[in-house]
């Protein structure tokens, strides 16, 4: 039987530490700390763990955490207001450019696409005179 929590099926076979970690918002740390608060060693894998502390979990992440879509909401917002005031980095946002201040002449080929546009090379030799 899988475990699902705020809407994302947890992994059976890792610890319960590593498998809080799947669910977009909780880190490491974070998963640490909760399993602390709650009193649930971290070493039991998912699949051990009991129908009690499986409903602390749910009812604890969902008082204390902004999680999965609340939270990707709640990032895009503050993104769209960035670059409604047209602040810097909401311009680098819409321009799909480095937004803290990374250089750009090279690298940056995540933010920007693998573009690789540099003209010449591998370019097929012209055909040859006769």
């Amino acid at each position: 039987m899988s475990i699902r929590i705020a809407g994302v099926t947890i992994p059976q076979d890792k610890r319960i530490e590593v498998a809080l970690t799947y669910i977009y918002g909780i880190g490491r740390p974070a998963a640490a700390k909760i399993l602390k608060d709650l009193k649930i060693d971290p070493n039991v894998r998912t699949k051990n763990l009991t129908a009690v502390d499986e409903g602390k979990l749910r009812d604890y992440l969902k008082d204390n955490y902004k999680v999965e879509g609340d939270l990707k909401r709640e990032v895009l917002g503050n993104i769209k207001r960035l670059k409604e005031i047209r602040s810097y980095r909401g311009v680098r946002h819409e321009r799909h450019l480095p937004v803290r201040g990374q250089r750009t002449k090279t690298n940056s080929r995540t933010v920007r696409g693998n573009k690789r546009v540099t003209l010449g090379s591998g370019r097929k030799p012209a055909a040859q005179k006769t």
